[in-house]
């Protein structure tokens, strides 16, 4: 025989404190408070039996609870003042006058020692987070879920735009760096300033391809690819440091490098390693790629091993447990695109081959987590051979996604996706949800074509669920601020990039 729960008809209107505490004064276990201008009660822990009433006193036609019952309250805040914080409630320790704990409101407040053990309530996000002395951890969130993408930044650059890295310096905010395809004027940094990226500085570079940011300790540095040689005839990328009394980026080290496509920075037991994608010299694809070590004692970076490549096009680095790993995108031998690219694993001091997988003319790798398992994503550009027949369309091809099997210790294919002449991936998450956006340049006729969001679905693998129309579309990135999470790609044909913003509910 079921028991129907009691109802709201059951409940009548409850002071709970004018229960605990009666009108003729404060009863044992309770002390009236003071801090910052603001009255309250600390409620004794030991003396808790004291402060307990009757659950009639609440039901009054339903006696299903026993006497001591927990109660949640919920409170609605109306409205927030704009830029202000406010304190909703002060958890106090007992035999102590001084707040301890608080719950603060408004944008999102430092997170130090001094902050640590307080709380701070994130109304955009409905979330509830704890300061542990160092960053703000979720206690109560509600998980956002991606509705829809919508335009929110046409932002201008100087020329078309290979590449953005976007990046974060503590306490001087977000920022956009675009590898510009001319000089002059070069390149240039743009700053998250009230919603929107602005310009910042401009820095010449020679037919940029892409930027990596990268620290050393508390040193901060950002390096060009530079694809072309200088007004000199001298063909070199730099990498640029940032001044702290300034706040500008200057000039730090010049690195001789051959078409470079790519740079990837990485720490390795402690120590830091920059590896450059050399894609060509001359007509010559068959070339080295190179590994720089960071010379503690000099502050330079220094060669450290060659690897050979065939118009590399991006190196990824990654770790599984304690083992480090660098795979790199062979996009062109010289007479096909349809190579191996390769994938090392650090041992005994140096990079060795783990495994090599087909691709065709690989322009991007991205590696990625969701839970336990560890995925790998190729950027198939387009499909070339000069000894066989020509197809209908060299860049109608699938690009392809391959798991780790830990058992077989190698990566083995998992989903193949058709692109479109595929120069970027992009990985990000919105809530419990797991997403790759791809970057579909060219589809054979016109540089116009949909670049694709897939969301992840397990058993289904990665299901397309927005088609965004882009131009030319060269480099995704995601980022995040405090106003929500947000897109941007760049566009290799045309001086335009777009911040897309997510909507989510």
């Amino acid at each position: 025989m079921g028991c129907a729960p009691c109802n709201g008809g059951d409940l009548r209107p409850l002071d709970i404190l004018l229960e605990v505490v009666p009108t003729s004064g404060v009863r044992s276990g309770i002390r009236m408070l003071q801090v910052q201008g603001a009255r309250g009660f600390q409620f004794s822990a030991s003396a808790r039996h004291a402060l307990s009433f009757p659950a009639s006193q609440i039901f009054l036609y339903c006696d299903l609870f026993p006497e001591e019952f927990s109660i949640i309250i919920t409170l609605r805040i109306l409205s927030i003042p704009p830029k202000k914080n406010e304190y909703i409630f002060t958890v106090m320790k007992e035999e102590s006058n001084t707040a301890d704990m608080k719950v603060t409101l408004g944008s999102r407040p430092p997170c130090t020692k001094n902050e640590k053990s307080q709380f701070w309530f994130n109304a955009s996000r409905k979330g509830l987070y704890l300061c542990d002395g160092s960053a703000w951890v979720a206690m109560l969130e509600v998980k956002e879920r991606l509705d829809y993408v919508e335009e929110y930044q046409n932002l201008m650059t100087n020329s078309e735009t290979m590449g953005i890295e976007i990046f974060v310096i503590p306490k001087v905010g977000v920022f956009a760096a675009t590898a510009n395809r001319y000089t002059p004027p070069g390149s240039a940094i743009y700053k998250w300033i009230d919603g929107k990226f602005l310009f910042y500085q401009n820095i010449p570079t020679y037919q940029a391809q892409s930027w990596r940011y990268f620290t050393i300790g508390k040193k901060i540095f950002l390096a060009v690819a530079n694809f072309e040689q200088n007004e000199r005839g001298q063909e070199f990328s730099v990498i640029y440091k940032w001044s702290h009394r300034t706040e500008k980026f200057f000039p730090y080290q010049r690195i001789a490098t051959h078409s470079a496509r790519d740079w990837e920075a990485f720490d390795i037991e402690g120590e830091a390693f920059l590896a450059v994608a050399n894609h060509r010299e001359g007509d010559n694809h068959n070339i080295n790629s190179v590994i720089y070590r960071w010379n503690t004692r000099t502050g330079l970076f220094e060669a450290n091993q060659t690897i050979p490549t065939s118009g590399a096009y991006d190196w990824e680095f990654f770790t599984v447990g304690p083992y480090s790993f660098l795979v790199v995108a062979n996009t062109f031998n010289g007479t096909s695109t349809k190579i191996d690219s390769h994938i090392y694993i650090w041992l005994d001091g140096s990079f060795q081959l783990f495994q090599s997988i087909l691709t065709f003319g690989a322009a991007d790798w991205e590696v990625f987590c969701i839970g336990d398992r560890i995925f790998l994503t190729v950027a198939n550009s387009h499909s070339y051979d000069s000894g066989t027949v020509v197809p209908n369309n060299y860049y109608a091809i699938n690009s392809s996604i391959y798991e780790l099997n830990i058992t077989a210790q190698m990566f083995v294919k998992f989903q193949d996706l058709l692109t479109y002449s595929a120069l970027d991936w992009e990985f990000f998450s919105v809530g419990e949800d797991y997403f790759l956006v791809v970057a579909n340049s060219f589809d054979g006729f016109t540089f116009s074509v949909n670049s694709i969001i897939y969301r992840w679905q397990g058993y289904e693998g990665f299901v397309a669920v927005h088609r965004l129309p882009t131009f030319g579309c060269r480099d995704w990135e995601a980022f995040h601020t405090t106003a929500g999470s947000y897109l941007i790609y760049s566009s290799a044909k045309e001086p335009l990039s777009k911040v897309l913003k997510l909507k989510t509910v």
